[in-house]
């Protein structure tokens, strides 16, 4: 390729749209252009860089004998009926009309249709296991779209499918692709941690997702550094701590007014107390009936915890009319002293003495509230959001907190899909069986964009080898000197015969402009031609990545750079 013809249009300012760096970078640096919020174009050097990640997953996926296929991208509405998710998935879904009326969707997954092709196929457990994968665009109609690739609208995504005639079969499946992501992200550059994780709308009981460290993370994992565990803040377990202080007296229940005070920050500084000596209680609706949650105030409610332990399918902070309803009280001074509706708690608030709570009255709260004097709980359970500092729920460690960047995740489906949508097969004794299912996806664009935050600097992209869109660039100081124009396009010649993919910066165009352009695309090797070196019968090598320099006999150039790539990547 020639620089003159690669479509590559730099920037040399920061688009005002772009927040990350990896944003910046891709704009800047001619990978991609935006097309409409949350969708982007991949022009050829942005390309590349994707097709080489694609290129890597489909090796390790051919490793654990996934089989690739393509569905369609517009899926039938009957098949997510079927399995339950047409009303329950929401507006995220892109959903249209066919001009007969029928009703489809631009796919944001692909569990209905895998499930569909593969029920009408497999009979017998002789046809397991099965691993089938695809990468393919997704859709979703996101609210707010940000950070580029990141959180769009539009993405690539690689998605396999595993069906099983067993437990056993389904744990060995899940760890196939467990390793092979472990494989697939260290093949692309990035340390990416698995993490325990919440299966959100796909479902499934067992998931883990591959998270990157970075500050541009846009979730917060916990990791413990003695034992190994990690997970999202979603996910991760709270440890019910027994309190090894003596218990406080308990005083008399006294109500106080606290005129257009609502908050914990609010109730702290007029009553002068703490927030760990109040309880927050919210109101919900779960299902539509309308319940109490219990954390206490220093403390967040999780409410994926919340959901999960009341087994119901939709989880939403009550209105103000139900919470009146409920609490005879507008919104900021419910409590639990009276309440009728059940009463969930975590198990932090089982250790709060005295406590300040709402006085379920407008501009009143209670003060010296205590458990069963005052109050009953239906059920204590772990609600509320794990923090930094707290215990290891596997060793008692302390955890640690971070930002982390998802790249992919894998679940234990079970027989989710498959029992709704009548997917079976024979076992061996002749008894019909659901399919046992995995999933396991992979973001192509989030990972290219995870290898930019995590490799650049203020120069620009630092690629890594394996996902670079091209080697080296060859930078002739002026094409107008014959001389170096002939050497650069020798050795332009000489790369490309051995399997160098390489670009010749052949445009009439200043010596700094050329250098700041291969910096900021991020070219891991830069092979500069002046007239001073050639006078000496050498070429000078940049490594992008470490800035080292070294200048070599024109003859040795090739054999240098072919080891220096079969080294694998430059540091």
């Amino acid at each position: 390729m020639l620089m003159s013809q690669l479509y590559a249009p730099t920037l040399r300012e920061t688009p005002a749209e772009a927040e990350l760096v990896s944003h910046q970078l891709m704009l800047r640096a001619g990978l991609m252009r935006r097309s409409a919020s949350g969708m982007y174009s991949f022009l050829p050097l942005g390309l590349r860089a994707v097709r080489k990640v694609e290129q890597i997953i489909r090796e390790e996926m051919n490793a654990i004998m996934g089989q690739e296929v393509l569905m369609p991208i517009v899926q039938p509405a009957e098949l997510w009926q079927e399995s339950g998710r047409w009303d329950d998935y929401g507006d995220e879904m892109f959903r249209l009309k066919d001009r007969h009326s029928r009703e489809f969707c631009l796919g944001p997954t692909h569990e209905e249709l895998i499930t569909a092709l593969v029920r009408s196929e497999v009979r017998s457990y002789r046809q397991l296991p099965l691993r089938l994968y695809q990468i393919q665009n997704k859709y979703r109609d996101e609210i707010r779209p940000r950070f580029g690739l990141m959180r769009g609208r539009e993405f690539i995504m690689k998605d396999m499918y595993s069906f099983d005639k067993d437990e056993e079969g389904l744990d060995e499946s899940y760890w196939a692709a467990f390793h092979a992501y472990e494989r697939i992200f260290r093949r692309c550059g990035l340390d990416a941690r698995p993490v325990e994780a919440d299966s959100g709308a796909i479902g499934g009981d067992v998931t883990h997702e591959f998270m990157v460290l970075a500050e541009a993370g846009e979730d917060a994992i916990l990791y413990c550094t003695k034992c190994g565990y990690a997970a999202n803040v979603e996910r991760a377990e709270g440890v019910d701590q027994e309190k090894t202080a003596p218990a406080a007296e308990r005083e008399p229940l006294q109500e106080v007014a606290t005129p257009q005070i609502s908050t914990i920050a609010q109730v702290c500084a007029f009553l002068n107390k703490e927030p760990q000596d109040c309880i927050k209680t919210l109101i919900y609706l779960a299902d539509g009936k309308p319940v109490a949650a219990m954390v206490r105030g220093d403390h967040n409610l999780n409410e994926i915890k919340l959901r999960k332990f009341l087994k119901c399918q939709v989880l939403e902070l009550a209105d103000e009319e139900t919470i009146y309803k409920v609490s005879g009280a507008p919104v900021g001074f419910a409590g639990p002293v009276g309440l009728s509706v059940p009463l969930y708690a975590d198990y932090a608030v089982k250790h709060v003495v005295n406590a300040v709570v709402g006085a379920n009255k407008r501009d009143a709260h209670l003060l010296n509230a205590n458990l069963d004097r005052d109050f009953t709980v239906t059920s204590f359970a772990d609600l509320r959001e794990t923090q930094p500092g707290d215990p290891c729920p596997r060793c008692q460690d302390v955890l640690q907190g971070a930002r982390g960047i998802e790249v992919g995740q894998v679940f234990k489906l079970g027989t989710k899909y498959s029992e709704a949508m009548g997917a079976t097969f024979l076992q061996e004794n002749g008894v019909e069986t659901p399919l046992i299912m995995g999933c396991y996806g992979i973001g192509v664009g989030r990972t290219v964009a995870a290898v930019i935050e995590k490799n650049h600097d203020e120069d620009g992209i630092i690629w890594p080898m394996s996902i670079a869109p091209y080697h080296v660039i060859i930078v002739p100081v002026s094409m107008e000197d014959p001389v170096q124009a002939e050497a650069a396009r020798k050795l332009y010649a000489d790369l490309l015969a051995a399997g160098v993919e390489t670009v010749l910066d052949d445009r009439d165009e200043r010596p700094g402009v050329k250098f700041k352009d291969a910096d900021l695309i991020g070219f891991p090797i830069r092979v500069t031609i002046g007239p001073k070196s050639l006078e000496q019968g050498e070429m000078e090598i940049t490594i992008r990545r470490s800035k080292e320099k070294s200048s070599l006999p024109m003859e040795q150039v090739v054999s240098e750079i072919q080891r220096i790539l079969e080294g694998g990547d430059v540091k």
